[in-house]
Parts: C-alpha cells; sequence; structure tokens
C-alpha cells in the first residue's frame, strides 16, 4: 500500500522530468501517474481483497510552467494584472460552471458584490461539484474562464477589487 505522502512525492518527481507516465507495482498495488495532456487522474489499484483507491488532482503538486490566460485575445502573452487585484484561482483540475445548472442565472458576473462566503462558481472533479467561495469581500472586475471550460490547478478565475 502507498501512503499519501509518497504519491504526493512521486508525483513531484514526474512533474519535474520529462517522464510522461509512471507506474509502480507493490505487493499487489498498483499506482500509475500521468501528466496532464496524456490524463489528469492519478490512481492506485489494490489487490482484489481491498478496496480501489483514487487520488483527486488536487493533491497534484501543480506544474508550474502552467499558465492559462484563457478568454483574452493575447492568450499567448502572460497578461498583467493591476497589484491591488485580488485572483481567485482554481484550487483544483476539472471544469468551471458559471451556475448551479444550465437553466439558472450565473452566481456572480462583473460587478456582482461579493463577501468571504459568497460562492463565484463551481468546479466539477471527479463527479463531484465543488463550489467555489470568494473567500475576500469586493467586487468582480473579470471573469477569467468561460463555462464548461477546463481548468487547472492554480488558474485564475476571477479578478476582485477588494474592498
Amino acid at each position: 500500500m502507498f501512503k499519501l505522502s509518497e504519491i504526493k512525492e512521486l508525483i513531484k518527481l514526474v512533474d519535474e522530468t520529462s517522464v510522461h507516465e509512471l507506474e509502480i507495482e507493490n505487493e499487489g498495488t498498483r499506482l500509475m501517474i500521468r501528466k496532464p495532456g496524456k490524463s489528469e487522474i492519478v490512481t492506485v489499484q489494490a489487490p482484489v481483497t481491498a478496496p480501489a483507491y483514487t487520488v483527486a488532482p488536487q493533491a497534484a503538486i501543480p506544474n508550474p510552467q502552467v499558465q492559462s490566460d484563457v478568454g483574452h485575445a493575447n492568450a499567448g502573452e502572460p497578461k498583467e494584472y493591476a497589484s491591488n487585484l485580488h485572483k481567485i484561482v482554481s484550487p483544483m483540475v476539472g471544469t468551471f460552471y458559471s451556475s448551479s445548472s444550465p437553466d439558472t442565472a450565473p452566481y456572480v458576473s462583473i460587478g456582482s458584490k461579493v463577501g468571504e462566503k459568497t460562492t463565484v462558481c463551481i468546479i466539477e472533479a471527479m463527479k463531484l461539484m465543488n463550489e467555489l467561495e470568494a473567500e475576500v469581500k469586493g467586487e468582480i472586475v473579470e471573469i477569467l474562464a468561460e463555462n464548461g471550460q477546463l481548468v487547472e490547478y492554480g488558474q485564475p478565475l476571477f479578478l476582485v477589487k477588494p474592498e
């Protein structure tokens, strides 16, 4: 059986090298790690007598080279954000949803006032809907992701002008 700390260390090692996939088997337990682009899920398969475990991508060490400016005309160039703006970033790899269902209005839009506990979006990861809170009091000045878009760990989703 692999410990979570061992899995995190292996993810970090794979992330820092040119290796795109790592598979290890130890005492009937199999661990496979793939870099984003091939697959973004890390799975551990235990022997038949034990349950299978899945480590969600949020446990992964982020790839520091990954920068995303989705939704901007100059997506190839890093965008400079005003230093006084707070970035709300994705806490995990998943799918960005601006509302709780296609039939409802978005949680927030440009100009919306938010508080620390205001839900700003949902990130779906492994069929789980994770509500993301603003964690800052202020006004939404820019939305950096589109509804249904895949987002990376640490990717900026909203810019907030703090109060």
